[in-house]
């Protein structure tokens, strides 16, 4: 029997710390490793319990949650983070997604999200929380993207296919030996990919994903 994820819960409120271990602890999938209570102790802690997952609050004190991811991502490249938030804007996504996040759950949404994209992260993939990933999507409808982009633009099934791996989380290495291709025609695609597409990095991909439906059906 495989082993249950286990999962590091930062929240600044302790009320809501045991209300996610209690959700978390209730899956037989799931367990909650330990909690923090701001940024500089979500690095203590996960790099004492080495954590597969890490559910991180963005407002925090000593040290807030985009900052606490971007350092433990450089810290621990292989721990995945889902964001769990109040904050809807735009701005919000975008940066927690630049910082290394790969989930995105706003606090009001039914806790099936979080436990959706806890067990999708944890595959390797991304989530976004449906009520932001619409806008997401219109985001790259109505051109707030780079001026550059051409989302009409034909790509070869190929190309589609590693943009989707790489917009649903796999590495190059991932890809590479999913579509039994060397790493750099991996890249080369991907990069023939973002360039007829007019997407210049990560949250681009992502947004592209989303419209694609690619991010709810990995």
């Amino acid at each position: 029997m495989p082993q249950p994820l286990r999962v590091l819960v930062a929240d600044d409120h302790a009320i809501v710390r045991q209300g996610l271990r209690l959700l978390i602890d209730g899956e037989p999938d799931m367990v909650v490793a330990g909690e923090a209570a701001d940024g500089t102790s979500v690095l203590e802690q996960a790099q004492a319990l080495k954590p597969d997952i890490v559910v991180m609050d963005i407002s925090m004190p000593t040290m807030n949650g985009l900052m606490a991811t971007r350092a433990l991502k450089r810290a621990q490249p292989d721990v995945a983070i889902v964001a769990l938030t109040r904050h809807e804007e735009d701005t919000y996504v975008q940066d927690v997604l630049r910082a290394g996040a790969s989930g995105y759950v706003l606090k009001h949404s039914p806790p099936r999200e979080l436990l959706r994209a806890i067990r999708a992260i944890a595959a390797g993939g991304v989530y976004l929380d449906p009520a932001v990933s619409t806008r997401v999507a219109d985001g790259l409808l109505d051109g707030r993207l780079d001026h550059r982009q051409a989302p009409d633009a034909t790509i070869t099934g190929r190309e589609s296919e590693v943009l989707r791996l790489v917009a649903v989380g796999h590495s190059n290495k991932d890809i590479a030996d999913r579509l039994k291709i060397s790493i750099k025609t991996v890249e080369l695609h991907k990069a023939n990919a973002m360039r007829k597409l007019g997407l210049t990095g990560r949250v681009d991909v992502i947004r592209y994903g989303v419209l694609q439906g690619w991010l709810y059906d990995t």
